[in-house]
């Protein structure tokens, strides 16, 4: 797929004011690139207003050659609500390359600076990002916003976009009759990050059973508050639903992704240079790393703000505790003991 920005089929441009940005659509239901925001100075609260407004609007927006570094990127992620951190990670033993614990590292670089090999253990785990997931559905309290930033990106043609998946739209599209099935019997689907790292690479982790391990519970089907629009709360990391039997329980989530996936629901922002910023709602879209051929041949440093969910469904059906999946934890390859080390 090309850059989003060529889509005949958008809207049209959309003047706001007061501030006089412009919010360009990049897809006839979902997406749009932010222009004339000045990130060099602290934004005022009506600028803010309208960002908050597009966002909860079009699911995902981008913003071009920001002047952001990780202060600032933090800064601004607080405007939307309390941050995650990978506090709770590296308490457990995990290394973190960061200078910040606000920000995850979901770049291809290792700890000391050279391209992540990705027979490592980490670069396994790093390949369930290339599925359509949203982030920390596994986890107690999932995620509201990401705010992604890049720091240093592979050559033009290399690869490296990020895909996004409009998963409002993919309710609104379904049949009614399994729209119905869907709301009257109100699923609890349950979420685990092993289940998409060994869906992604199922040899590394053949030896991993994810119910081994808690699991995030959230209902299938939630009305997404911040626009009143009904949302389908999927992602890879779903592993199965309350109540089904395995197969129905299979085939029914298969149906959900691929109908979320469709070419319709999605789109691919490219990256173009350092500084670019975008901004998501995991409460109704999907994501996930494009990938390509820069994998091995160039760093790409892209950090990653994320706001926990503050809506009244922020918690699913789960317990209030930090606890988190994908602690560290021992994996046996060929001989040698090595530790997993990823963010997701």
């Amino acid at each position: 797929m090309g850059d989003t920005s060529s889509i005949k089929d958008s809207p049209s441009l959309e003047i706001c004011s007061p501030g006089a940005i412009t919010i360009k659509p990049l897809h006839p239901t979902f997406g749009a690139e932010i222009i004339g925001v000045d990130f060099s100075v602290p934004l005022s609260e009506a600028i803010f207003r309208q960002l908050h407004a597009a966002i909860v609007k079009y699911g995902v927006v981008v913003f071009r050659a920001t002047v952001l570094n990780d202060e600032s990127h933090i800064a601004f992620a607080k405007q939307f609500g309390e941050l995650d951190d990978v506090t709770p990670y590296t308490a457990a033993g995990r290394k973190h390359r960061l200078k910040y614990n606000e920000l995850f590292d979901v770049s291809n670089v290792d700890m000391d600076g050279s391209i992540l090999d990705p027979d490592t253990p980490r670069g396994q785990a790093n390949r369930g990002n290339g599925l359509f997931h949203v982030d920390s559905s596994f986890n107690p309290r999932r995620a509201g916003y990401s705010l992604l930033l890049a720091h240093e990106l592979p050559p033009s043609g290399m690869g490296g976009h990020t895909g996004f998946a409009d998963t409002r739209t993919a309710f609104e599209n379904l049949p009614e009759d399994l729209k119905e099935e869907l709301v009257s019997k109100d699923y609890i689907a349950c979420h685990s990050i092993y289940h998409s790292r060994k869906l992604a690479a199922p040899e590394f982790f053949a030896d991993v059973d994810p119910e081994r391990y808690p699991m995030g519970r959230h209902r299938l089907v939630q009305r997404h508050e911040a626009s009143g629009r009904m949302n389908l709360y999927i992602a890879a990391h779903l592993h199965h639903i309350e109540g089904l039997e395995p197969e129905k329980s299979k085939a029914l989530i298969n149906r959900l992704l691929t109908a979320a996936e469709q070419p319709s629901n999605t789109i691919e922002i490219l990256w173009k240079t350092v500084g670019d910023l975008v901004i998501w709602d995991n409460t109704c879209t999907m994501h996930r790393a494009v990938g390509g051929p820069f994998l091995q041949k160039y760093r790409r440093d892209m950090r990653r703000a994320t706001v926990h969910d503050s809506s009244s469904q922020a918690w699913g059906l789960n317990e209030h505790t930090d606890i988190r999946q994908g602690m560290p934890w021992k994996k046996r390859l060929r001989g040698l003991e090595s530790t997993t080390n990823t963010f997701s």
